[in-house]
């Protein structure tokens, strides 16, 4: 019985010291984000946009858009890209030997002829069976190539583009029309230091919308979705907004980032072996810039919003979960060596440390955390006290910061402008600690076990596209 009382104190301990550390890293991140909030709230970004327009002439951006079996969304992600607000842009469609009708679907829309056209390669990649050009839009390609993956897709794009930026949008995603000028404001205005940025993500399902652009923006009634709405939340507005301003993001958003072609290029462009292709490149791409001694950044943006379709069942969200916490262990361990290596600067001796033990180990100390909690209830006594200690420590993790993160959205960017979704998502914030986040670690630690045994299945991730109706869980 000894062993069993010190060993339940000792990890009691273990976990109230761990999520006091968690708690005290988001409230400094809080702390950063609302004061950098407060100085964008009181900006008009439009006047830079109107100003600062012709400036943007010197960027053109490639628009890349990975499709595997985007039949349902690909053809509204089109459409918001040729209504983008910017001078010079060429989008490039990449049908990753999708099974579906993707293919049919994009040359019958936009009237797709097949051209013969030399491509640069730049990376190695699978075998590119056509291009088409649109005969309506003629900033607008088709590449059908060989399955190989988004990351062998994203790479096609690369070769194929011309311009010496690209932005990765998935095929399901929609930009507003101001979005790719203000994700590319830091790096027209650093003369070259900003060399990638990622823009803010947001959850678009049941949202109405005619050829790409989104009109009216309410909550959908599906629980599960009003929950990744506040997680997106927290992570974009809170986390991310923290880590970019001292040059720390070492994950941008695949569905909506840009990158320099020179430098993405030089670190090998997107991995093929790696299930988080996204992350990979952000940090090869800031070990490129320590090795080589360069004074580079990598931003995250909040003001351009990219709307997305998130998963609105358990299976699909499971999947998703998992692959990115997978894919965040693989990138991680492959450059361990960056840990706490003076050699990469903040990068190495901060960032480096802090996704290990907050975003990867975390799920498996907090998921320890509720265990602890029911069994300590069981033996009742003096583990009652560490029980009750730990619960309180999670309500102020889960609930404080998703309600802080929705009333910032309320404040900043303002896309619920309606009280009463405004209620529904606070609400629902109290109850994520009883149900969605135990779902949620336990899915991440099921990424873990599949990087341990090196299992890469992508799953099943199903589209039913973002204006679909919505249903309740």
């Amino acid at each position: 019985m000894k062993i069993l009382h010190y060993s339940m104190l000792f990890f009691g301990g273990v976990i109230v010291f761990y999520m006091l550390f968690v708690i005290v890293s988001y409230c400094t991140m809080l702390i950063i984000a609302m004061l950098d909030l407060r100085k964008r709230y009181r900006l008009d970004p439009s006047e830079y946009d109107d100003a600062h327009i012709d400036a943007f002439y010197s960027k053109p951006v490639s628009l890349l858009v990975p499709a595997y079996n985007e039949e349902v969304g690909v053809v509204d992600t089109v459409y918001s890209l040729l209504n983008l607000r910017y001078p010079q842009t060429e989008i490039i469609i990449i049908n990753d030997g999708s099974t579906d009708n993707t293919l049919q679907t994009v040359i019958k829309h936009f009237q797709m002829k097949p051209v013969n056209k030399i491509i640069k390669t730049n990376i190695h990649t699978k075998q590119v069976i056509q291009i088409y050009e649109s005969e309506i839009y003629m900033n607008c390609i088709l590449v059908d190539k060989v399955n190989g993956g988004k990351a062998d897709a994203l790479n096609v794009g690369i070769n194929v583009s011309q311009y010496p930026y690209f932005c990765s949008i998935d095929g399901d995603s929609i930009l507003d029309e101001k979005a790719l000028l203000r994700v590319m404001k830091p790096i027209v205005l650093s003369d070259g230091e900003v060399i990638a940025a990622g823009g803010n993500i947001r959850i678009a399902n049941g949202a109405k919308m005619q050829l790409g652009s989104i009109y009216d923006m309410r909550l959908p009634s599906n629980y599960l979705v009003i929950m990744q709405i506040i997680e997106y939340l927290r992570a974009f507005l809170m986390g991310r907004i923290a880590l970019s301003k001292f040059n720390l993001v070492l994950i941008i958003s695949g569905a909506f980032s840009v990158f320099s072609k020179k430098w993405a290029v030089e670190a090998g462009g997107y991995s093929t072996n790696i299930i988080g292709e996204d992350m990979e490149l952000v940090v090869n791409v800031h070990r490129l810039i320590k090795e080589k001694k360069e004074n580079k950044r990598i931003e995250f943006v909040p003001d351009p919003v990219c709307w997305t379709e998130a998963p609105h069942t358990l299976s699909v969200l499971r999947n998703q979960r998992r692959r990115w916490h997978q894919g965040m262990f693989e990138s991680l361990w492959k450059h361990k060596k960056m840990t706490l290596n003076p050699r990469y600067g903040l990068i190495g001796m901060v960032s480096f440390p802090y996704f290990w033990l907050v975003e990867c180990l975390g799920p498996v100390v907090e998921l320890g955390g509720y265990i602890y909690i029911i069994i300590a209830f069981f033996l009742g006594q003096i583990y009652y006290e560490m029980a009750i200690l730990l619960l309180l420590l999670f309500v102020i993790y889960g609930v404080i910061f998703s309600v802080a993160s929705v009333l910032f959205e309320a404040w900043s960017m303002n896309t619920y402008p309606r009280k009463r979704d405004l209620l529904r998502m606070i609400t629902l914030a109290f109850t994520e600690i009883f149900w969605y986040r135990p779902l949620t670690l336990l899915w991440r630690c099921e990424g873990l076990i599949r990087f341990v045994r090196r299992k890469s299945e992508w799953g099943n991730m199903k589209r039913v596209g973002i204006a679909e109706k919505e249903k309740s869980v």
